[in-house]
C-alpha cells in the first residue's frame, strides 16, 4: 500500500487550489479582537509595565536579609515568607506618594502608548477592589483606595491605553502557597471558578482594557479556552496575552527580556525590565551608567520593532508608591530619543531586509527608516538587493538634512557623513516611489537541495506553559519558478500542505515521496499542516531535506 501512495503522488496529489490560501493557524476560539483592533495594538508598539503590590515595600528584603535568588516581586516563594507574616505586611502599606496622573505624564514623556498594571501578582494580593476576597489594597490596608481604578481613570484622561496583568495562579489560596518548578503550578476548578469571577469584574467595572496580561501557572487547555473567552465575552477588542497559555492569546508573548532574532508572522511583545535581576523594587539594586541603559532601550526598542513586535519595558514603583529617580531617568532618556523619531517607530511594519550591517530599519507607507547602530568607517550604509526600488530622496530625519544616493547592481548606496550622524541610533529616511522591490536571493536554476537550515521558519508559541518549547508550524522556501519534481526525505508519515503558486494542495507524505509542482512569480514553495488548522498545530513529519529539480511540466 505505502509503494502505491508514492506512485500515485507522482500522477496526482489532493488539490486545494482555492482563490486565498491560508497559511497560518486560525485561532482556538472565538470571539476574538478585530482586524481593525489587532491593528492598533501593533501600532503603539511602546508601553509601560508597572510591577506594584505588597512586595514593594519589602523592597527585596526580608527580616534585614536581601534576598536574591529570584525575582523580587516573587520574595514571598523566595524568601520563603510564611503566609500569615507576608499577608500581614497589608497592615502597614500605604502609598501615599501613588499619582496615577504622574505616572501617565511619565508614560507619555517616554513616549509609551499604554499602561499595564499589576491588578494581581502571584502572591495573591489585589490590587483592586475585588468582592472575591477582602485580602486587597481597599479593604486589607490603611490606604483604603483602588490603585487599579485610579491609574484606569487617570489614563482615560491622558488619552492613552489601559491594560491590566494578572496573574493565573495566587499563592494566597489553599494548596497554591508555594511555587513549583518552571512556574508550572497546576490551577484547581475552584480556583478557576475564582479568576473568572475576577475577571467579569476588572472587564466590567474599569473602563474600556486594551490588553490583559495573563501570566504564570498551567492552567488546563479548559480553564485557558475558559479564561480567554471570559475576557473577550465582555470586551471582545481586548487583547489576551499568550501567557494565558494553550495557544488562547491573542498575541504572542517572549520570554522575559527576550528579544528574537527573527520576524514572527504574528501580533507579538516582548516584556521588558529595566535590570533583568527584577521587576519589582529592590532597594539595594546596583543603578549605575544611566546613559548606557537609556541607549540599551533604545537599541532593544528598535530591535523589536524592526521585527514586527510590541516593546512593553517595566517600572518597578516603591512601597510608598513613588517612581524609583533613576528609572524616570531612563524613561526620560528614551523619549528625549524617541519624540524627534517617533515616525521611525510608531505605525510601522518590520524591516523588509534579512540582515543589514549597520543596524536596523522599519517601513511605513512610501518611506523607509534606517536606524544607524554603527556607522560604517566609509559612511557608506548598503542596503543589499534594493537596486529595482525607484528610490526619490534620502535625509537625515532630524536635521532634514539632505543624503547623497546610488544605486550599484544590486545595493543602494546612501553616504552618510559623520558630523551629519549625530547622537545615539541616528535615523536615515528614504522616500521611494510605486512599489517597495527587495529582490529575492534565490538558489541558481538547477537541482538542489532545500534544507530545513536554509528556510524560513514559523512556530507556535505560548503553548502549555513555561516550559513548552515553540513548536513549528511552516517552512518557506525561495526557489525560481517553473516547474519542478520534489522528492521528500522525512522522518516518520502523514499528511501536510503544500503551497506554490497561489495554490494549496494535501500531500500524504514519507520517505522517499515524489511530487510535481509549480513555482509561481512569488518563487516560494510552502510546508503547512493540512489546512486549515489551529494554533498550536504542528507540522505532523520532520523533514530531514527535500530533492529539487526542475523539470518540464507534464500536460
Amino acid at each position: 500500500m505505502k509503494l502505491f501512495l508514492v506512485g500515485l503522488l507522482a500522477l496526482c496529489s489532493t488539490s486545494l487550489a482555492q482563490e486565498h490560501v491560508q497559511d497560518k493557524p486560525f485561532p482556538r476560539s472565538e470571539p476574538r479582537p478585530s482586524a481593525s483592533t489587532v491593528q492598533q495594538w501593533q501600532d503603539r508598539k511602546f508601553g509601560m509595565f508597572i510591577h506594584f503590590g505588597l512586595y514593594s515595600q519589602l523592597g527585596g528584603m526580608w527580616k534585614d536579609k536581601k534576598i536574591d535568588n529570584g525575582y523580587s516581586e516573587q520574595i514571598m516563594a523566595n524568601a520563603p515568607v510564611p503566609l500569615d507574616e507576608y499577608a500581614a505586611t497589608a497592615r502597614s502599606f500605604n502609598p501615599g506618594k501613588w499619582n496615577p496622573d504622574a505616572i501617565v505624564a511619565l508614560a507619555k514623556a517616554a513616549g509609551m502608548r499604554y499602561i499595564v498594571i499589576t491588578s494581581k501578582h502571584h502572591d495573591g494580593f489585589n490590587m483592586f477592589h475585588t468582592a472575591q476576597t477582602k485580602y486587597n489594597v481597599v479593604d486589607a490596608t490603611a490606604y483604603h483606595r483602588d490603585i487599579v481604578k485610579e491609574l484606569a481613570d487617570a489614563c482615560k484622561r491622558g488619552g492613552i491605553g489601559f491594560g491590566v496583568y494578572y496573574s493565573s495562579i495566587d499563592w494566597h489560596q489553599p494548596g497554591m502557597d508555594h511555587y513549583i518548578e518552571g512556574n508550572s503550578n497546576p490551577l484547581s476548578e475552584v480556583h478557576a471558578q475564582f479568576n473568572v469571577a475576577q475577571l467579569r469584574e476588572l472587564l466590567s467595572n474599569y473602563g474600556p482594557i486594551t490588553e490583559i496580561w495573563f501570566d504564570m501557572g498551567k492552567p488546563t487547555p479548559e480553564q485557558s479556552k475558559l479564561f480567554a473567552t471570559t475576557v473577550h465575552n465582555l470586551q471582545p477588542q481586548t487583547m489576551v496575552s499568550g501567557r494565558v497559555w494553550n495557544y488562547q492569546g491573542d498575541f504572542t508573548v517572549m520570554g522575559d527580556n527576550e528579544v528574537p532574532a527573527y520576524g514572527i508572522d504574528e501580533p507579538w511583545q516582548t516584556p521588558a525590565s529595566i535590570f533583568p535581576e527584577t521587576w519589582g523594587y529592590r532597594s539595594w539594586q546596583k543603578r549605575d551608567n544611566l546613559q548606557g541603559k537609556i541607549h540599551e532601550n533604545i537599541t532593544r526598542l528598535v530591535q523589536v520593532v524592526s521585527r514586527g513586535g510590541n516593546y512593553i519595558l517595566n517600572i518597578g514603583p516603591e512601597g510608598d508608591g513613588s517612581v524609583v529617580p533613576y528609572e524616570a531617568d531612563v524613561l526620560h532618556g528614551i523619549g528625549a530619543w524617541l519624540k524627534p523619531n517617533a515616525e521611525a517607530i510608531y505605525g510601522t511594519a518590520a524591516s523588509p531586509f534579512a540582515n543589514l550591517e549597520f543596524g536596523y530599519a522599519t517601513v511605513k507607507g512610501n518611506a523607509v527608516y534606517l536606524f544607524a547602530k554603527s556607522l560604517p568607517a566609509d559612511g557608506m550604509l548598503r542596503l543589499p538587493h534594493a537596486s529595482h526600488t525607484q528610490w526619490q530622496s534620502a535625509k537625515m530625519l532630524v536635521s532634514g538634512k539632505p543624503l547623497v544616493m546610488h544605486t550599484g547592481s544590486d545595493e543602494l548606496f546612501v553616504k552618510v557623513p559623520a558630523d551629519v550622524a549625530t547622537g545615539y541610533m541616528p535615523v536615515i529616511k528614504l522616500q521611494f516611489r510605486g512599489p517597495l522591490h527587495i529582490d529575492e536571493v534565490l538558489p541558481p536554476v538547477g537541482p538542489l537541495t532545500l534544507d530545513p537550515s536554509t528556510a524560513e521558519k514559523f512556530y507556535n508559541y505560548n503553548g502549555e506553559g513555561y516550559e513548552a518549547p515553540k513548536t513549528l508550524y511552516k517552512y518557506r522556501w525561495g526557489v525560481s519558478a517553473g516547474c519542478a519534481a520534489l522528492i521528500f526525505h522525512v522522518d516518520g508519515e502523514g499528511s501536510i500542505t503544500l503551497i506554490s503558486n497561489g495554490h494549496a494542495r494535501l500531500i500524504p507524505v514519507q520517505e522517499g515521496t515524489r511530487v510535481e509542482t509549480t513555482i509561481g512569480a512569488d518563487h516560494t514553495l510552502e510546508l503547512t499542516p493540512p489546512e486549515p488548522f489551529e494554533k498550536g498545530t504542528s507540522l505532523p513529519v520532520k523533514i530531514r531535506s527535500i530533492e529539487f529539480t526542475p523539470e518540464a511540466c507534464k500536460r
